[in-house]
Parts: C-alpha cells; structure tokens; sequence
C-alpha cells in the first residue's frame, strides 16, 4: 500500500519508523525542512516540505496513488486535520488520526485552563505585573504581545531563522529570545524559570510526548502561575478512526493489507 503520514511531531517519526518496516511505500509531509529531514531518517520513502491546503493535499494523494492518510500532527494543529479528512472525502482514501493521549491534570489553584489565546491575555492581566515564560509556540506570541509590553515575555523557541524572525516581529528582546529544541527535564524547566524570574508559565495541552508534564512539575514546585490552553475539539473528527498508540496505527495498516 501507498502511506501519506503527516508528520513533524515525535510521534509520527515513531510511526514512520514502525511503518517503514512493513514494506509499505511511504510519503511523508512536513512544515519545515528540519522536520522532513527527521522525517527522511524515521524511515520515509519520501518527504514533501511545506504547508498544504486541501487542495494541494487532494493533488499529492492522487499523484502518488495513496490509500491511506494518517494524520499524525500536532494536537492544535486544526486546519491541517480539517485539510487531510477533506481531502481524505475528496479521494475517497482511508483517513486515520493519531492523538497523543491527554495528561492528566491536577487541580491546583495554579493551574489556570484557558480554551484560547485571547482567554490566556486575560488571565495574565488578572494576575498582575508578571513575567511570562511562553512555551506554546511563536505562532502564537503575537497574541500576548498585542496587549502585554513585549519586554516582560521570554520566549522559547526553536532554533531557527522563521521562529527568531518572528519573535523579533513581535517586539520580544534578544535577551529574552531561548532558541532550543527538544523536550526538557523538571530540572533544565526549573533552572530556566529561575534564570529569568519566571511567575506565570503559558504552555498547551500537547500531552506527555510534548513535554508538558515536566513543565507543569516545574512550575508547581516553585509557585509558579501556569496558564494553560486546553486541546482544541474538532467536529470534524467526529465518526472518524482515533487511535493514543501508535502500535495500534501500526496493527490497523495490517489489518488493512
């Protein structure tokens, strides 16, 4: 069979890599060319760069005859799953989710769950003059910097050109610009927000292969506020094959030869 995964999380380079080995040809998309790289050297037959609207999803399942898509992005990643089980319907293909399992999240009066960026600008105004470690993405610090000085914001993110050009399109300072990548102990969180006087921690509910749980353990031991944006709901999704485990994706494609 002719595998689609869309990739660029850790969890679909483990598919990748577990699907590589059944003698499936394999496409892979991703949004950057680090994350084809990775992707490539999971076990892809082929990567595809770039961000793709469901008109350009439909062209590439049909040039390369898929059967299967599995959508493997990230958990607020939304129009990339509304794209792939369009185009899925178009080509009239089997669509598969893969979805990190949700943490388990301990009520604390810390902890304050939000359902949007513009939820999370109000809960740091109702805490007071803070400084705010951002841990969600740089897509989404124009958000917070629309109403919060730019100055009180340190910004995690990947190291790369695009992320660093964005943070500096949002006013952020380079002092307080923390290019890195991976997912990090309680510790190295901890001895970060220490560094900078962190007092509220914004993040996601990306789940366990995200990270979050460390960066939750980490600011709860010090006293640390976090806001947190829960999982976007999808009606789209609705009726559609969800599997948390990647062997489970793994036994359906079997099941489907």
């Amino acid at each position: 069979m002719n595998l689609m995964v869309m990739a660029g999380t850790s969890d679909a380079r483990k598919i990748i890599k577990k699907l590589s080995s059944t003698g499936n040809y394999i496409l892979a998309t991703a949004i950057s060319i680090n994350g084809g790289k990775l992707a490539k050297n999971a076990g892809a037959d082929k990567v595809l760069v770039g961000r793709f609207d469901s008109v350009k999803l439909t062209e590439v399942i049909r040039n390369h005859e898929i059967d299967v898509l599995i959508d493997a992005t990230h958990p607020f990643a939304s129009d990339a799953t509304k794209n792939a089980i369009k185009a899925s319907k178009t080509e009239k293909i089997t669509y598969i989710r893969f979805d990190r399992p949700t943490l388990d999240i301990p009520d604390n009066e810390l902890i304050h769950r939000v359902d949007n960026f513009n939820e999370v600008v109000d809960e740091i105004v109702k805490l007071g003059d803070s400084r705010i470690l951002h841990l969600a993405g740089v897509m989404t610090l124009h958000h917070l910097t629309g109403k919060i000085y730019p100055h009180r914001i340190v910004a995690r993110i990947l190291p790369t050109i695009f992320s660093i050009e964005k943070c500096q399109e949002a006013g952020i300072p380079p002092q307080n610009i923390v290019a890195m990548q991976g997912t990090y102990s309680k510790e190295f969180n901890q001895a970060l927000m220490k560094e900078y006087d962190i007092t509220v921690v914004v993040t996601k509910e990306s789940g366990k292969s995200g990270g979050t749980h460390s960066k939750l353990e980490a600011a709860l031991e010090l006293g640390i506020h976090i806001v947190m944006v829960m999982r976007p709901e999808l009606s789209e999704l609705k009726g559609k094959t969800i599997f948390n485990s990647v062997d489970d994706v793994v036994d359906e494609i079997n099941k489907l030869e």
